[in-house]
């Protein structure tokens, strides 16, 4: 199922490497942390879908919105992930919960469970990259953000 997902978003993103990579990154992270930390079946796969799925919205962000701002991703991400899930047999409670982390990934006061913390802790470890944060930003992000063992050892041997 996860191998369909993935391939379903590199078809949706097409040509738009960039945005590919980053969400194989987020996977990658999220899928080691999840099963680092001893998730259930069922919750590994929630993190295995959202994470590769965590920013599907932002082609329709840009689109309606002309920016890909992450209040607009989170907007638009669920329709889209339905969308790209309709085929694939999810359950009910699965997707729901899937769309809930693609909807508010960006909101860091919504973490609920274990399952949204890992996709935060995972885009984050791409991120901090990508955006070149200075190692006093990376101590706060670790401070405010990281709640896992496994992501806070991540980040530290990475970055700090």
């Amino acid at each position: 199922m996860v191998s369909t997902v993935l391939k379903k978003m590199i078809v949706y993103y097409g040509d738009d490497v960039k945005r590919i990579n980053h969400a194989l990154k987020v996977y990658g992270f999220a899928s080691c942390i999840a099963r680092q930390d001893k998730l259930s079946e069922e919750e590994i796969l929630i993190v295995d879908i959202a994470s590769i799925l965590h920013d599907i919205g932002i082609k329709e962000a840009e689109r309606k919105h002309n920016s890909s701002n992450g209040k607009y991703q989170e907007i638009e991400g669920p329709p889209v992930a339905r969308e790209l899930l309709a085929d694939i047999d999810v359950k009910d409670e699965i997707l729901e919960r899937i769309c809930y982390l693609i909807g508010n990934h960006h909101s860091y006061q919504k973490i609920d469970g274990l399952d949204f913390q890992i996709l935060v802790e995972a885009d984050f470890l791409v991120n901090v990259f990508d955006d070149e944060l200075s190692k006093q930003s990376v101590e706060s992000v670790k401070e405010k953000y990281f709640k896992t063992e496994t992501g806070r050892k991540l980040l530290e041997s990475m970055y700090l």
